[in-house]
């Protein structure tokens, strides 16, 4: 945010309004004229770094927080809009974008709307699964991956399940017996071909597949769990984000029920000092807590506790296609998560040939932001259709000037000049003469030489 002009005038209005301050009490405790932050709020005015932390400091918030809430997912979120074929003849460069949002949020919120209600069906006004898929995501960006109340009651619960045991499935098994007169039952392969997992009510058994190894059992237990003793604070935040849809309902109900298991595995404050003590070490937080990797790797995007914030972790799963299955952009506000298409020179796509190995990779994109990458692939459970073994990559950053802390970052040199130049796929990425482009910018003309041929197969108009 430090390398453009920022404006928050909408987030600014509803920090004020939500603390019950007129104008004229908030300018005055920055220390500004009235007159000034009326025009801040209104988008008239850039916000200062400045007034930025003083906003923090009074607030108490992570000021990246404010970049979530600009209009239409600001730049990234419109630019994601924009990278539709439908404006395939179009070349709108980043600083146009940054003078539309600036200039117009309203409007360019209006088309971001505009723009998402294009994917309803022409009937009776359902909305198609990615769609859904999409109103969530929105919702969980909201707030940025941190579920306070349901980490909380999930600590607690945590503390209590320890005292008679540490040995967390045992416990969580027995609290399903006793309390809710509920029994886990690992059942065969043959017996559930096609199923992790069956809750038989009838019977009053929660039915794991043998498939299961011991993390995912224990998460699980823990999310049957969650479905019972936070129920109510799950459908509190699912009416709270007002989703019409009933699949986005159900997707989102699902995400909720998943956060509470991860963080009952992995509390808060615990998992927060295992990761400052052991710098971020993945292998390490796995054993220490009976974790998978990507149960590690999705707790670490929702450490974003008021005074007491972990590193804004980013988190993507992707299969060998590159599609992406998983993407949690945390508290990181990082465009790898947000775009539509991913460079093949990032190393998340190599995971697949060492799959038991993490690799780390310092990159640099072209809108000047660096980042600390970790890559490793991880297996499905089961075989499914055609017998395959599923099989995903997961990606996890941070920014390059916060990574110094993870043990994985030791002895490296993260200054910007020794990043990986990257790109976020080849039809948003203007970088010439790369020999691994596969297609040409949408932004860009093309332009042919008859005489001459480089190493890149299309050659482009640059700025």
């Amino acid at each position: 945010m430090a390398d453009r002009k920022f404006f928050a005038g909408a987030s600014i209005k509803r920090l004020r309004r939500g603390a019950g301050m007129t104008q004229v009490a908030l300018a005055d405790a920055l220390d500004i004229s009235p007159s000034y932050l009326n025009l801040i709020e209104r988008n008239q005015r850039p916000l200062s770094a400045r007034l930025m932390l003083l906003l923090a400091d009074r607030f108490d918030f992570d000021p990246r927080q404010l970049a979530t809430d600009e209009p239409g997912g600001g730049v990234e979120g419109v630019s994601r809009r924009l990278a539709d074929s439908m404006f395939d003849d179009l070349s709108i460069d980043r600083s146009e974008l940054e003078d539309w949002l600036a200039m117009a949020p309203n409007t360019a919120e209006a088309f971001v709307r505009v723009f998402d209600n294009k994917f309803r069906n022409q009937g009776g006004g359902e909305l198609e699964a990615p769609d859904s898929i999409q109103l969530v995501r929105k919702e969980i960006e909201r707030w940025r991956n941190h579920f306070a109340d349901l980490d909380a009651m999930a600590e607690t619960l945590a503390d209590e399940l320890r005292l008679g045991t540490a040995d967390l499935y045992g416990a969580i098994t027995e609290r399903l017996r006793v309390k809710h007169q509920l029994a886990i039952r690992i059942l065969p392969e043959s017996v559930m071909p096609d199923l992790l997992r069956r809750l038989d009510l009838h019977a009053r058994q929660l039915q794991l597949s043998e498939m299961l190894d011991p993390a995912s059992r224990t998460f699980q237990a823990a999310a049957l769990l969650a479905e019972i003793e936070a129920k109510s604070e799950i459908n509190a935040l699912i009416a709270g984000a007002d989703l019409q849809d009933d699949t986005a309902k159900r997707l989102y109900h699902r995400h909720l029920t998943g956060y509470f298991a991860a963080a009952l595995i992995m509390p808060y404050a615990r998992f927060l000092r295992a990761c400052e003590q052991t710098g971020y070490q993945l292998s390490l937080l796995e054993r220490r807590f009976g974790a998978s990797f990507e149960q590690v790797a999705h707790r670490l995007t929702t450490l974003q506790r008021v005074g007491a914030r972990g590193l804004p972790f980013f988190m993507i799963r992707i299969d060998r296609s590159g599609f992406v299955s998983k993407r949690f952009a945390g508290a990181s506000n990082a465009s790898l998560v947000q775009s539509l298409y991913r460079c093949p020179l990032w190393h998340v796509h190599r995971a697949f040939e060492r799959p038991l190995e993490i690799q780390s990779q310092l990159v640099a994109l072209e809108d000047g932001s660096n980042w600390f990458t970790l890559s490793r692939a991880v297996q499905g459970i089961g075989s499914g259709a055609g017998g395959f073994a599923a099989e995903f990559a997961i990606g996890l950053g941070v920014s390059a000037e916060l990574a110094s802390p993870l043990s994985d970052a030791r002895g490296v040199d993260l200054s910007s000049e020794n990043g990986d130049l990257i790109g976020l796929g080849c039809p948003a990425c203007t970088r010439s003469q790369c020999s691994q482009r596969s297609a040409p910018p949408k932004s860009r003309t093309l332009q042919f030489d008859a005489q001459e041929r480089g190493f890149a197969p299309y050659d482009f108009v640059t700025d």
